[in-house]
């Protein structure tokens, strides 16, 4: 890392989400006790920075800032928050202005969560991968066409712009930002103390089976026995027995509660379940025997149909 150290700015504005800054900021703080903690010098100076020297979250809590008039150039890296009031932000000219200003320069610039609407706003994301929250995914998409939009991933990077998902995805993309910088051994003693995933379980998508499956809270003591069970006998029966019903009437609520057949539910646990073991490395056959698959050839067509890849390549790939 160089010295001095990398200018971290995280711009925010009125009504943002307090997590959007929070989170990420506080990545940077612990990475800086942990690289300095390993023998290194500081590698990063992170500066919160917006339009006024205070502003009030939605949160209800006011944050000191930088006002970014006086905010020195060119900045290592930006990363823009996001929140309820992202509205007004792309619509106010000087803050536009400002990210346009201190990206032409930043060595990488980033956002977090609707951030996403004022990176597009400044025109940064223009022909570029991008992602924001699920909720703000539609609308995103019919503001910004030319931006192709990918509402699945927790984040994504194209080229030095990266754009992340919902609230606490700026976390991750953090980590994967301190990663880049100093390197997988840094990236998980900071995930390790703040009590985080470095890579999530679930893989690399912001729609979990598990939390889609939540809708349906009836059944979330069940979901919650599925999975940690997947190597198990999952039939009909055997669920309809565990949450206390016959099969016929089982099937019927689970349908109206999750819009899914209990197959389905646990093919996609399965699933999920098997993304995260082979990004941890584990082998196709490993992976197939753990989730209760039973053989490699019945998994690669769950993968085929869920996610229209095979095992070997999602592997290969993530």
């Amino acid at each position: 890392m160089p010295n001095p150290p990398r200018r971290v700015a995280i711009l925010t504005f009125d009504r943002a989400q307090l997590l959007d800054v929070a989170g990420p900021l506080q990545v940077f703080a612990t990475a800086n006790e942990r690289y300095v903690a390993a023998g290194g010098e500081t590698p990063y100076a992170p500066v919160v920075i917006a339009r006024e020297a205070s502003i009030l979250t939605t949160a209800g809590l006011a944050l000191a800032a930088t006002p970014f008039a006086g905010v020195e150039l060119p900045l290592d890296t930006l990363i823009c928050a996001g929140g309820r009031g992202v509205d007004a932000a792309c619509e106010a000219p000087d803050i536009v202005a400002f990210v346009q200003e201190a990206a032409a320069d930043a060595r990488r610039v980033a956002s977090v969560c609707s951030g996403a609407f004022l990176l597009a706003a400044a025109g940064l994301l223009d022909g570029r991968r991008a992602v924001t929250h699920w909720d703000h995914c539609a609308d995103f998409a019919r503001r910004y066409p030319q931006v192709r939009l990918d509402p699945e991933p927790i984040f994504i990077r194209d080229g030095r712009i990266w754009t992340s998902a919902g609230v606490t995805a700026g976390i991750d993309l953090a980590l994967a930002l301190v990663e880049e910088d100093l390197g997988r051994a840094t990236a998980l003693a900071v995930a390790r103390q703040l009590v985080v995933f470095l890579k999530r379980p679930g893989g690399q998508s912001q729609f979990s089976a598990a939390l889609a499956l939540q809708e349906g809270g009836r059944f979330d003591a069940l979901h919650a026995w599925i999975a940690g069970a997947l190597r198990q006998d999952l039939s009909l029966p055997v669920l309809a027995d565990r949450a206390g019903m016959s099969p016929r009437s089982f099937s019927r609520h689970y349908r109206e509660m999750t819009g899914e057949t209990p197959a389905r539910a646990v093919e996609r646990m399965r699933v999920e379940a098997a993304k995260r073991m082979l990004e941890e490395r584990a082998s196709v056959a490993q992976a197939a025997r753990a989730c209760g698959f039973g053989s490699d050839e019945t998994m690669r067509r769950s993968f085929t149909r869920l996610l229209n890849i095979n095992p070997q390549a999602y592997r290969e790939r993530f």
